[in-house]
């Protein structure tokens, strides 16, 4: 496999407290890596750095060229995507609509253009094809939205709308995809059901990046993963080395985790 995200030394401050302390993290073209940690680990922020939303200290590589000093637009441009933990969509346009403007109009916010300006920009047909060669409906049958293409935002599950928020991203073909708690707020099976679909993401030949405090999400798809401890790294490897790890064991026991198993396989709070 072929490295194409290298994170060396990344750390962030705010004030006197380090959120994120030399975190180092190399990510292959069709791996999916997990990154979990305890409430308050640095998850969150060590995405928000790298993706240029916060500043940083240490280096961040994409496909062999560095990021550092480019604002998160840039970023995007260079083949970074990420998801957010709360999901936007443009309201007034249905599921294959939202996927079509993110293909073909680059990286809108909800936030940043009133949806009757994007109508126009949905107005092709479903098979148009996005930035990497693939077709909006190819991405809506990777994502099983396949029955709610022509929903709009209200009528969705909250499963859909996070697995639609995962397809604005993924229809712009990034190299890298950053998922920041795609499992929040689904019930065990919604959640089951979206581990299902991942690794589809990572067969594409795109690296993807999955922070969640669902373990057992993420030890359930991830082919690797990267453990988190106030700020910095203390263990990485496979599921199964992680789940008996003593260092990852100690860290969730010391923030509330549950050592009624005697594994580090729990499921944490909200916060990142």
């Amino acid at each position: 496999m072929t490295s194409v995200f290298q994170a060396r030394g990344v750390s962030v401050s705010f004030g006197g407290v380090r959120a994120v302390a030399g975190v180092d993290l190399e990510i292959q073209a069709g791996e999916l890596v997990g990154l979990i940690g305890p409430n308050g680990a640095g998850k969150t922020t060590f995405i928000d750095a790298v993706t240029g939303f916060v500043r940083h200290e240490g280096t961040v590589e994409l496909d062999g060229s560095s990021l550092d000093g480019l604002p998160p637009h840039a970023r995007a441009q260079r083949g970074l995507a990420r998801t957010w933990q709360t999901v936007e969509l443009f309201d007034d346009l249905t599921v294959r609509e939202n996927l079509t403007v993110a293909a073909k109009g680059g990286r809108v916010s909800p936030r940043g253009m009133p949806s009757r300006g994007l109508r126009g920009l949905a107005r092709w047909r479903a098979d148009d094809i996005g930035p990497g060669g693939a077709s909006v409906d190819e991405d809506l049958e990777l994502l099983d939205l396949k029955s709610a293409a022509d929903a709009m935002p209200s009528e969705l599950t909250q499963a859909e709308r996070k697995r639609a928020g995962i397809g604005r991203a993924l229809v712009a073909r990034p190299k890298l995809l950053l998922l920041d708690e795609p499992g929040a707020g689904l019930d065990v099976r919604q959640s089951r059901e979206l581990g299902e679909l991942l690794p589809g993401i990572a067969r594409t030949g795109m690296a993807v990046l999955l922070v969640d405090h669902d373990m057992g999400l993420v030890l359930s798809v991830c082919d690797r993963v990267v453990v988190l401890d106030a700020g910095a790294v203390i263990a990485q490897g496979t599921a199964a080395e992680i789940r008996n790890d003593g260092r990852v064991i100690a860290a969730y026991l010391g923030h509330g985790g549950n050592g009624g198993n005697g594994t580090a396989e729990t499921t944490t709070g909200a916060s990142s």
